[in-house]
């Protein structure tokens, strides 16, 4: 019998995760992205007191802690008002950089992941290409071979943090996709500078999450060390795979913080607001989504603790994950568009903050991966159905 209830020890991380964030209620998070300014407070105050280096090995610096522990972090981090602004912001620091944690060379983790881990250095993911999609084996910047180093090529899009970026997690192909036997092989991961002189960077206007950039980046003659790479030539795309899973964990975990946080905002609400001389909440139009939010939340949170266990465990977890991520960003949206509803016209009104929860909440169901082809790997990989894509 499995029990993946939490331990003394990550409750009390859970309890401290939601002291350190209750300094930066809604008001911060709404003026960040009003302005489209980076939370340098928040993010500095998280690295003073440990927070980004929660699953960095002990020896560079971190505590070496699990994507259990993780996923608590960034729900109570999304809990508290922060919502994707606020995850986001510390996301590729707490689990990103798995892949260079577990394949990358003792040098490479040295020079930076204890920096990384204080806080001095930030890093963004670049894999994603205008063509290419969700395909990733159609990735087509190119890292051309020079001696001991690569020249490369190529652009990148929706890439969070760039602007703000030191360094880069890269996906780049070193020998063509029609070069290679399987459509996987001949792709390779780098961490390298951004090197601003050859990386134009260019902020994506959002209806969302503004805060914290996503940006298109055009990258002309980039110089990268054969130092910097992750592992062996041509293998960069398995090593993706170890850190897909983990993902789709941490975005369950800040779908399933906004959904609370909505939720909450909405019972606040719905108890205050008085209409034909009865609180709102008495009414059972508006009582009952509510409550069946709430129930979709807790069933949701459960399948996220068992995807973590699992993980934690060492046990197969690629159905598990994708479970949790799909049911957590379904209960999330519904929690934050019943929260708007509840507010009535109030909640198309900035001054309650539901409505930001929702524009956030909803980029769940499109990121890491759409609710869609979680459903093709649920029906093709665990039903052994005939895949249709």
């Amino acid at each position: 019998m499995t029990d993946f209830a939490l331990t003394e020890d990550q409750l009390m991380i859970r309890e401290a995760a939601e002291e350190i964030v209750r300094h930066f209620g809604d008001e911060y998070w709404a003026a960040k992205d009003a302005d489209h300014e980076f939370p340098i407070e928040f993010y500095d105050l998280l690295a003073q007191k440990g927070w980004l280096g929660l699953t960095t090995p002990t020896e560079f610096g971190g505590h070496g802690l699990g994507i259990t522990e993780a996923t608590l972090l960034l729900e109570a981090v999304a809990a508290a008002g922060g919502a994707m602004n606020a995850a986001s912001a510390i996301h590729m620091t707490i689990f990103g950089l798995h892949p260079v944690i577990k394949h990358g060379s003792d040098e490479l983790k040295k020079d930076n992941l204890p920096q990384i881990a204080q806080g001095n250095i930030h890093v963004c993911f670049g894999v994603t290409e205008p063509d290419a999609g969700l395909d990733t084996t159609r990735v087509t910047t190119f890292a051309q071979r020079r001696g001991d180093e690569y020249i490369v090529n190529g652009r990148k899009v929706w890439i969070s943090k760039a602007m703000e970026s030191d360094k880069i997690l890269l996906l780049a192909r070193t020998t063509k996709r029609e070069d290679v036997e399987r459509p996987t092989d001949g792709l390779t991961l780098f961490f390298t500078d951004l090197d601003r002189e050859r990386v134009k960077i260019t902020p994506i206007r959002k209806i969302g999450r503004n805060a914290v950039t996503s940006n298109e980046l055009v990258i002309e003659g980039l110089v990268i060390p054969e130092a910097h790479r992750v592992g062996e030539e041509g293998k960069g795309f398995t090593y993706l795979l170890d850190g897909l899973n983990p993902e789709r964990m941490l975005i369950a975990a800040e779908a399933l913080g906004i959904g609370r946080a909505a939720l909450a905002k909405a019972v606040t609400y719905a108890n205050e607001r008085v209409v034909f001389d009865r609180p709102i909440g008495m009414n059972q139009g508006l009582q009952f989504p509510l409550a069946d939010s709430l129930a979709k939340l807790d069933a949701a949170e459960l399948a996220l603790r068992k995807a973590t266990w699992t993980y934690d465990n060492g046990l197969p977890s690629g159905r598990e994950a994708n479970t949790a991520k799909y049911l957590c960003a379904e209960a999330g949206v519904d929690a934050a568009d019943r929260a708007v509803q509840v507010h009535g016209g109030m909640g198309y009104s900035e001054e309650y903050h539901v409505g930001r929860y929702l524009r956030e909440v909803r980029l769940m169901k499109i990121a890491p991966v759409s609710q869609e082809m979680v459903l093709n790997y649920l029906g093709t990989k665990v039903l052994g159905l005939p895949r249709s894509y």
